[in-house]
């Protein structure tokens, strides 16, 4: 299986991504060396392996809750793309009725 450049421009609309036309050529190639090598792990023998869902032997590891001082909101609200001093400010998508 390929991708092709409009499976590409497809998913990354899905995602709503806007990609140029270097990243385009870009991911549609990598994402189709990752589908070959897939098709060559299907080729693989696996019949007697025993199926996992993890390979590390663990299970609910959890760190401790800690509560920490939180940042202070202007060093918050300065890495927002728009904001008001108190909140971040967002583009609307629910139409008003």
């Amino acid at each position: 299986m390929r991708l092709s450049r409009e499976d590409v421009l497809h998913v990354a609309w899905l995602a709503r991504l806007e990609l140029d036309e270097e990243e385009v050529e870009r991911f549609t190639w990598e994402l189709n060396q990752i589908l070959e090598h897939m098709e060559k792990l299907k080729e693989l023998d696996v019949t007697d392996v025993e199926p996992t869902s993890h390979v590390i032997p663990m299970t609910n590891v959890f760190r401790p809750d800690v509560v920490n001082e939180p940042l202070p909101r202007d060093e918050v609200i300065a890495n927002a793309p728009d904001a008001t001093e108190e909140a971040f400010r967002v583009p609307r998508i629910v139409e008003e009725s």
